[in-house]
């Protein structure tokens, strides 16, 4: 059950970073808590818009909010962030393992190629009496 509550989490978290305004949002909190009021004077949109894409963030735990006063603060969550930076990053090895050995196929058949094509270039063809490249 873990596992998939974790895949979950890894769900919510790519879609959260999936937008352009979250994105923005997750980094300015992560250098400084912010309020939720402040977040919403830094863009072209109503509080609500705003308070939407923080509950995206939160959702996914890539944000904390706390209440002081009136206000909502919110701050950066980096544990989820690394979390899913090291899913990332296992990703990464997996392809980067597939190109390599992509790389070590067509080393090899690149060179039995050259091998073959040494051999089979220059025969001679009894059809037209003459000696030269096969097609």
């Amino acid at each position: 059950m873990l596992f998939y509550n974790r895949m979950v989490v890894d769900d919510l978290v790519f879609h959260a970073l999936s937008d352009g305004t979250r994105r923005d949002i997750l980094a300015a909190v992560l250098e400084r808590e912010q309020s939720v009021s402040e977040l919403a004077r830094r863009y072209p949109m109503s509080f609500a818009a705003v308070q939407k894409h923080v509950a995206v963030l939160e959702r996914a735990r890539l944000v904390r909010k706390r209440k002081a006063g009136r206000e909502q603060l919110v701050t950066g969550d980096i544990d989820t962030l690394r979390r899913s930076f090291d899913l990332l990053t296992q990703f990464e090895t997996i392809w980067r393992q597939r190109l390599d050995r992509f790389g070590e196929v067509l080393a090899d058949t690149i060179t039995h190629d050259d091998t073959t094509h040494d051999d089979t270039t220059h025969r001679h063809d009894t059809r037209h009496g003459r000696t030269g490249a096969t097609r």
